[in-house]
């Protein structure tokens, strides 16, 4: 999630402060001018411990998934790079993007497998080895895994980071990833591709099969989020400055910036089968949230499978842990990719 450096509210709080309603006097320009560039020294060093973070994970990947997977991570280009000065140098260059590539070593070099582009969620998150238990999962059925790391992904320095557009073009970095897989991997079978993800990785899903439809043959939506109107209604201030800082304005003075960029609202455009999990207890996407998603898909009169699990444990993450109940959760998301993938054929 989105970090809000301490030094940063310091400063906002010797900005507000006044003699009459603050213990503190007034800062100084010198002091406000000390404690602005403490904060951006923060934020950069918070940044350095991203990267080396990565990096250590990345060597993870192949202790846990290298034996059964060629494991690879790979530079691809997508929509353009957001700078300040339109007019500048490397203005409307595109904007290069990661990708985790992991491709079964059980296949022979000239068999051709399903691909599953699989999206990491928590918008200022990466696809990390949390992931490895199911990626492992989908390899051993057969499927050709991708997972992009689109713009706004943590592990890559401040640049990348605030490269962030939340329903924009980041959308366009998981289908560039998509289509690099199925020009650039030999082995990917075209006409058989999918896309999965929980929460924001959901979110993405959704606005992909959406957008490009004949893109994808199946599509699975964990816990998505899926209406950011009412999302800005039950989340706190807090939550909803930090969106107000990726899309511009607060949701009340630009509710249809925040509607277009709601999956919810695009629900007519539905045409690939798509499966929907959601718990009643999830404490980061309300299930009503995701059943406002349910109702649009139904009053638009699409075909799409769905499930409301009931107080299952383990809240927004109830599917993704080790527990009996997760593994059997994600055997029903694998019989659905199943009947329209047909792994390991």
């Amino acid at each position: 999630m989105h970090r809000i450096s301490p030094l940063l509210v310091a400063a906002s709080f010797l900005v507000c402060a006044s003699p009459v309603n603050a213990q503190l006097p007034p800062a100084s320009s010198e002091e406000l001018a000390e404690l602005t560039r403490l904060a951006q020294s923060q934020q950069s060093t918070s940044h350095r411990f991203d990267v080396l973070e990565k990096k250590i994970d990345d060597v993870l990947w192949h202790f846990q998934l290298g034996d059964v997977a060629s494991i690879d991570k790979v530079r691809l280009t997508s929509a353009p790079v957001r700078m300040e000065n339109p007019t500048g140098q490397g203005a409307g260059n595109p904007l290069i993007i990661y990708a985790y590539t992991f491709i079964p070593k059980s296949l022979a070099a000239s068999q051709k497998a399903p691909l599953l582009i699989f999206v990491h969620g928590g918008v200022h998150g990466d696809f990390d080895t949390s992931n490895a238990h199911i990626v492992g999962e989908l390899v051993d059925q057969g499927y050709i895994v991708v997972a992009p790391e689109y713009r706004g992904s943590t592990g890559y320095g401040g640049s990348f980071y605030n490269q962030i557009d939340y329903g924009g073009t980041e959308i366009d970095d998981t289908y560039a990833a998509r289509n690099w897989a199925v020009e650039n991997l030999p082995q990917v079978d075209p006409k058989r591709v999918g896309i999965l993800g929980w929460s924001h990785g959901g979110f993405h899903t959704l606005f992909n099969i959406f957008r490009w439809p004949s893109a994808y043959q199946v599509a699975y939506a964990g816990v998505p989020v899926s209406d950011l109107v009412q999302r800005m209604g039950y989340k706190s201030q807090r939550y909803r400055d930090l969106f107000a800082g990726f899309i511009g304005k607060e949701a009340v003075d630009n509710p249809m910036e925040y509607r277009k960029r709601s999956p919810v609202y695009h629900a007519d455009k539905l045409q690939t089968p798509l499966l929907i999990h959601t718990n009643s207890n999830d404490e980061d996407v309300n299930v009503m949230e995701v059943e406002h998603l349910i109702a649009a898909l139904k009053a638009a009169g699409k075909s799409f499978e769905s499930k409301v699990y009931e107080e299952a444990p383990g809240g927004h993450a109830f599917n993704r842990l080790d527990t009996k109940l997760a593994r059997e959760s994600r055997s029903e998301i694998y019989a659905f990719l199943e009947k329209y993938l047909s792994p390991g054929r």
